[in-house]
């Protein structure tokens, strides 16, 4: 019970510091770096996040940020295009969910692995490949956004708890994740 204390605790800390939004990556990922810290015996507070939270803080999480700002408004001007009803926007809004929901698995995978920390880049990249090579993992990601999202929208006071379970979803799928990659060279050298 003291693990689902702390993953709330830090989801309604993860809500407030992504008020600006320009901070949800990396607010959504030093969530996840407090969590991970549990497997090392680390405590999951409040006060823990915010210490990581102002040490991380930079121009590039904030570029992070903002670009995620401009993904987000850009698909929701696409799918009102599509509402207009103009020619062909059935499929162009099947093909605009699809590419936003690959784009959210990516973002968010991005931000539960430990990379994001120091450098976007190389978790962006390690996230694009993380999603094809483990559909499993993607599908997981996409139904903890779900569920966030749907508690959110049913009651909006979960919307600041929310966070938490998704940042530990992200994290526990990353963890996975690298368990398997672990077991995979140990496979390849015994020939099995």
């Amino acid at each position: 019970m003291t693990l689902f204390a702390d993953v709330l605790s830090v989801g309604v800390c993860t809500a407030l510091a992504s008020l600006p939004v320009v901070t949800l990556p990396a607010a959504l990922s030093t969530a996840c770096a407090v969590l991970r810290g549990t497997r090392e015996d680390r405590p999951a507070t409040a006060g823990r996040y915010w210490a990581a939270l102002r040490r991380r803080l930079r121009p590039g999480d904030l570029a992070a940020g903002a670009l995620t700002l401009a993904g987000v408004l850009l698909f929701w001007a696409d799918l009102a295009l599509a509402r207009a009803g103009l020619p062909g926007a059935p499929l162009f809004a099947v093909v605009a969910a699809a590419i936003g929901g690959y784009a959210a698995v990516v973002g968010l995978r991005a931000c539960g692995r430990p990379e994001s920390l120091t450098d976007w880049r190389t978790a962006m990249a390690g996230a694009t490949r993380d999603s094809v090579r483990d559909a499993g993992g993607s599908g997981l990601v996409l139904l903890a956004l779900a569920a966030a999202v749907l508690c959110a929208w049913m009651l909006l006071p979960l919307a600041f708890l929310a966070p938490g379970p998704l940042a530990m979803a992200l994290t526990a799928v990353d963890v996975r994740m690298r368990a398997v990659d672990a077991r995979t060279p140990a496979r390849e050298a015994s020939g099995a």
